[in-house]
């Protein structure tokens, strides 16, 4: 069923009142846009999304009061609204897993790259849904989402609508978009069509327009921030600045029974979602022979495409790096704009559009990766924060991962950004030494179900020291190197790149002292305490490249690098920066006299 004009506008009124008594009631909250953009937000949900088929992405998430609103009206499961920004409530900023809220939203931006990843999936998966974004000035301003917009235009993304709230207004005052927005979307490949945000003879007729467009569509939807309050048109209108008498008023005047009734007729026609699920069978794939040194971006290269090879069914990519992050191989097979059958995903320079958009394909069930220099995960973090909030087992692959990537200098090599991702809640962060940590990463990676992944991986050759059988690689560290004394005197923990070069300072230090290969840091954090007495014999030594102070939770003394790199070799580098087998063997035996 089609609703004309006048059941839109009772609809619409319907909708602002509970949204603003959802905001009453928490005395917290964002009424401008309540009042500014219900007609629009009304217009798709009545009108055009197709339950269960299509998504919506509140992009603009303070807005979350109005999604709330609209969601609850139309019959789905969100809980109370008068639990609105409460403990155990509705969230200030929507959250994926709310019934109804197809993704988490709130720092700007975010939503549209989703809107986006999700648009490409439908392609990928080859159906006809469609996906509407709302989306605010302050999205357009976020680089995350012009990012995201040219990816869509180069990829002709015509199942993408994405609907501007164009008010003119900020938090500080007037917006600062784009002196020419509409002119920006047209460069990146978009068809605009302009309407009056509270006109729904317009909004109908754009939206019927952008079914049959043959690339992404933009509307400019021109509102007004808080219509019809004392505040309209002011940026003081933006959060929680309206009298409880005014409110109570304005509550009054979009009560609306007849817009509940429309509500619930639409809602009795509720089309339950589909499921989408990350099922995928990881066969049993053994490893090539390889030499006795290799690069552990080269092992999970070969891992990768013993995995494409035996079929499995995931999606990957790179920021422009595939070959140097060996994820790209001939068992990869480019998308297009033309062809979405493949199995690669071309970014380009766009690391945070690459994971917001990630973030959206994993919304859409399916399993992918993507992959940058570890130095550059900084341009893609707050999209991994995301996915680990909402549960998405979206995987990074990071090389490069040390000051052994040498010549590039300081700017490319990573001190900080390892142990500053394995802070992240619900984010799995692996560092492997040789092919048997590599495959278990990607395995558990591509198992996962409401985690993220890290894979980090270096550049330079490394000597591969073999995994003992046996050894239980899921309690996130385990002894590769035993020590010949019943007694341990030192214990040195190391991960990947740093592995072989324990297993010679240990060597060199003599018969009492065994090195543990941590794979996981949090992994071995949940380990009993017996187990990780056992890892953590004698004078504990960490040995990592990179900061040191995360390693002192296990260890009596630390190996790391506290400082930026230098230009030069990557050997030589390693070695000004303290990685150097004689250098630490002085050292620990100066500590432990």
């Amino acid at each position: 069923m089609t609703y004309n004009s006048k059941d839109l506008k009772e609809m619409a009124n319907a909708v602002r009142a509970w949204a603003l008594h959802a905001v009453r009631v928490a005395r917290s909250g964002h009424v401008g846009i309540v009042l500014g953009a219900a007609d629009v937000v009304t217009a798709v949900f009545a009108n055009f999304l197709r339950r269960g088929r299509d998504r919506f992405v509140m992009s603009v998430g303070h807005g979350s009061a109005l999604l709330y609103s609209v969601l609850k009206l139309s019959g789905y499961n969100i809980g109370d609204l008068n639990a609105y920004r409460k403990i155990d409530g509705l969230p200030g900023h929507p959250e994926y897993g709310i019934d109804g809220v197809d993704a988490t939203t709130g720092p700007l931006g975010q939503g549209v790259g989703n809107a986006v990843g999700m648009a490409m999936a439908e392609k990928i998966n080859k159906t006809d849904s469609r996906v509407y974004c709302l989306c605010s000035d302050g999205d357009l301003m976020e680089g995350v989402a012009q990012e995201s917009i040219a990816f869509a235009g180069r990829y002709k993304l015509n199942n993408l609508i994405l609907l501007w709230d164009d008010n003119g207004v900020s938090i500080d005052g007037a917006a600062l978009t784009d002196v020419d927005v509409p002119g920006r979307m047209v460069a990146a490949g978009w068809r605009v069509i302009t309407v009056n945000g509270d006109d729904f003879v317009q909004i109908n007729r754009a939206l019927n327009r952008a079914q049959k467009s043959d690339s992404p569509v933009f509307i400019q939807c021109k509102t007004e921030i808080g219509r019809g309050s004392s505040r309209a048109g002011s940026h003081k209108a933006h959060g929680f600045s309206l009298s409880d008498a005014e409110l109570m008023e304005l509550i009054q005047r979009y009560l609306s029974p007849t817009g509940d009734m429309l509500w619930e007729k639409l809602a009795l026609g509720h089309v339950e979602p589909v499921v989408r699920k990350f099922d995928v069978v990881i066969p049993n794939i053994v490893m090539p022979e390889v030499g006795k040194s290799m690069s552990t971006r080269e092992l999970s290269g070969l891992c990768l495409e013993e995995l494409f090879k035996a079929g499995v069914r995931v999606i990957g990519g790179s920021a422009d790096l595939g070959g140097s992050t060996n994820v790209k191989s001939g068992a990869t097979h480019d998308i297009t704009s033309d062809d979405f059958a493949g199995n690669y995903i071309n970014y380009g320079v766009r690391e945070h559009a690459m994971g917001a958009i990630m973030n959206g394909m994993a919304l859409s069930g399916l399993r992918v990766f993507g992959s940058t220099f570890l130095v550059f995960s900084d341009y893609l973090r707050p999209s991994i924060r995301l996915a680990a909030l909402s549960g998405l087992p979206v995987v990074y692959v990071l090389t490069h991962d040390s000051v052994a990537v040498g010549e590039d200098g300081p700017t490319h090599q990573p001190i900080e950004q390892l142990p500053s991702l394995r802070l992240v809640p619900n984010l799995n962060v692996f560092r492997p030494c040789n092919g048997v940590e590599v495959m278990y990463a990607w395995r558990r990676a591509l198992t996962e179900k409401a985690r993220p992944t890290c894979i980090v991986l270096s550049r330079q050759l490394i000597g591969l020291v073999a995994t003992p059988l046996g050894a239980d690689l899921s309690r996130g560290a385990y002894v590769v190197r035993s020590a010949s004394k019943s007694r341990v005197s030192v214990t040195l923990l190391a991960t990947g790149s740093e592995v072989p070069l324990a297993v010679a300072v240990a060597e060199k230090l003599g018969d009492a002292v065994q090195v543990v290969s941590v794979l996981s840091v949090a992994d071995f954090r949940m380990q009993d305490l017996q187990y990780k007495q056992q890892m953590l014999r004698g004078f504990v030594v960490a040995i990592e490249a990179a900061a040191s102070a995360p390693w002192f939770e296990f260890a009596d003394a630390v190996v790391g690098i506290d400082r930026f790199g230098v230009s030069g070799s990557g050997d030589a580098v390693y070695a000004r920066m303290g990685f150097d087998v004689d250098a630490i063997v002085a050292d620990i035996k100066s500590k432990i006299k």
